[in-house]
């Protein structure tokens, strides 16, 4: 079986995991947590019944009792098994993969992501080595209601943003069952039910050619912002109102408003170690320290609790909350940007005079090889910039190697066979420099795959 990961457990079904996994699991998994009852959350994929059956016999046959909230978005299920104090939950979701993956996302006591690390590993032991049997006295399932307390919890950030003109697209995904409840109705919604088939675009919106009929609305309709879910929406991106994708990082930056000069309050804010130098310079002066992190809920989450850290987010769009039991909320991070964004439209400042003023480095985006020698590619590289003296070198997840007009981030990937670059440079001709003086240091014999 090969879809243990870092962060998950997740792969084509069928291939990379099938039903009698799922059953080991759902078995397995009450002693791992050390709890008798497990909440449950799935996406709409045509898989993912078929998974909660499974999931649920196991549960059951180990002695405990299984909590369906039933169709769910995943920020739905932490905020849940923290609300309910639940001591373990699984959404099933493949999140942004396409339509024949599926997956669990697994959380412990306090929401604690579950990862490979601290817990998923041995699961996977478990699955290998022992055998399954069931219990004495089987456990129940029961349903449970969590909708209507959730969006009470939300209601508590909204705020009045009618002056905004928004297109959303909600993917096909599990943000199509809440958002007209949380965002409202009058917008302009496309792909605003949920299939599991995803039958306009994948969805993921890091990849571009899924992000193309959100920029053609915002553009069409002349609107200040657009707004684009993920699958199971934990993750939320965003097209200016001049068509442009926005960089996930850069919200970090603009959320500060809100948590720093409008709550006032102080303390860490997490980014991830590809997150743009225009988020801490920008937050900085306003009173937030910037923590930098590795990358993944399994980590990101964590590090925000272990610091106490008021908010955080990553490249990837994922953003935390220490008001989410230090979880990510897509719903959250739309109502808080989206609030800002108001105010600064009624100061005259447009969604991309807002961005501008945050933007202030040039960004590669992050760039993907298909390199077999993947730590020799990465020693290589170091070893020829470590001789340069940079100014800072972080050295988790990857390297992040800093100089005074440029940086570059070097790691692999958790769950897919590349090595993973971003560069950022003060201008134009600095990026393209470097861009292209990577490329050939990567693309020497020795890295080749």
């Amino acid at each position: 079986m090969g879809a243990f990961h870092a962060y998950d457990i997740r792969g084509i079904y069928n291939k990379a995991f099938n039903k009698e996994d799922v059953y080991k699991i759902g078995y397995f998994l009450p002693e791992l947590l050390n709890t008798k009852k497990i909440l449950i959350g799935r996406d709409v994929r045509k898989s993912s019944p078929e998974i909660f059956s499974e999931l649920c016999r196991g549960i059951i046959d180990a002695g405990a009792d299984a909590y369906d909230a039933g169709l769910t978005t995943t920020p739905m299920i932490y905020w849940a098994t923290g609300n309910y104090e639940f001591d373990g939950s699984i959404m099933i979701t493949a999140s942004h993969n396409p339509k024949e993956y599926n997956g669990l996302k697994v959380s412990g006591k306090n929401v604690i992501p579950i990862g490979y690390d601290n817990g998923l590993k041995q699961l996977e032991t478990y699955i290998k080595e022992r055998e399954v049997k069931p219990a004495g006295k089987k456990g129940e399932i029961n349903k449970i209601e969590i909708s209507g307390d959730y969006l009470k919890f939300l209601d508590k950030y909204k705020t009045d943003f009618s002056n905004l003109k928004i297109c959303i697209d909600c993917s096909n995904g599990m943000a199509s069952i809440l958002v007209k409840e949380v965002l409202g109705k009058d917008h302009i919604y496309i792909y605003d039910d949920a299939d599991g088939s995803f039958p306009n675009h994948e969805p993921n919106p890091l990849e571009q050619k899924n992000v193309k009929d959100l920029k053609e609305l915002v553009i069409k309709h002349s609107a200040d912002i657009g707004i684009i879910f993920d699958g199971d929406a934990d993750r939320v991106m965003f097209v200016d109102d001049k068509g442009e994708f926005i960089p996930p990082d850069l919200m970090i930056a603009l959320m500060g408003h809100y948590f720093l000069e409008e709550k006032g309050e102080r303390g860490y804010v997490i980014q991830d170690i590809r997150s743009s130098r225009s988020v801490s310079e920008y937050v900085e002066p306003m009173g937030g320290k910037v923590y930098t992190w590795r990358v993944g809920r399994a980590y990101a989450a964590n590090k925000l609790r272990e610091i106490n850290g008021v908010y955080g987010g990553e490249l990837a769009g994922h953003y935390y909350f220490r008001d989410f039991f230090y979880s990510d909320s897509a719903f959250l991070a739309c109502l808080i940007i989206l609030n800002v964004l108001s105010k600064m439209k009624s100061q005259g400042y447009s969604t991309s005079d807002v961005i501008n003023r945050i933007k202030k480095w040039e960004n590669s985006g992050e760039i993907n090889y298909k390199i077999e020698q993947k730590d020799e590619t990465i020693k290589e590289i170091t070893e020829h910039y470590f001789s340069q003296n940079p100014i800072k070198v972080l050295d988790f997840d990857g390297y992040r190697i800093e100089f005074q007009d440029w940086w570059f981030n070097i790691r692999k990937s958790n769950t897919e066979p590349y090595l993973r670059l971003l560069i950022e440079a003060k201008n134009k001709e600095i990026l393209k420099e470097k861009t292209e003086e990577i490329r050939a240091l990567i693309c020497t014999p020795l890295a080749k795959s």
